[in-house]
């Protein structure tokens, strides 16, 4: 057998170890999803999962709402005016009291 043979033998004989292992450990532990089998099996079984009313696809609105709605979206109200606020400011140095 030539080199390189019998490194591909080894390397092929050393992962399928490494996958056998899994299957070699049995554990006596429950993992998270045990327990829920038939609420699992009953919802495969389901026909229509989705609610009836999902399939209405006229949906009752008012026209003139949705038109001022589109109308402030694209022209924004104006910000609110600025406001001066005065604050008690004296010439420099000076205190008051």
């Amino acid at each position: 057998m030539s080199r390189n043979k019998l490194l591909l033998v080894l390397l092929g004989s050393g992962l399928l170890a490494g996958c056998a292992a899994d299957y070699l450990n049995n554990y006596d532990t429950m993992t998270l999803a045990s327990g829920d089998s038939q609420k699992a099996n009953q919802l495969l079984q389901t026909v229509d999962p989705y609610n009836p009313a999902s399939n209405n696809t006229k949906i009752e609105g008012d026209g003139a709402r949705s038109v001022g709605v589109i109308q402030r979206y694209k022209v924004p109200p104006p910000p609110p005016p600025t406001t001066n606020m005065t604050v008690n400011v004296g010439p420099a140095g000076t205190s008051t009291q």
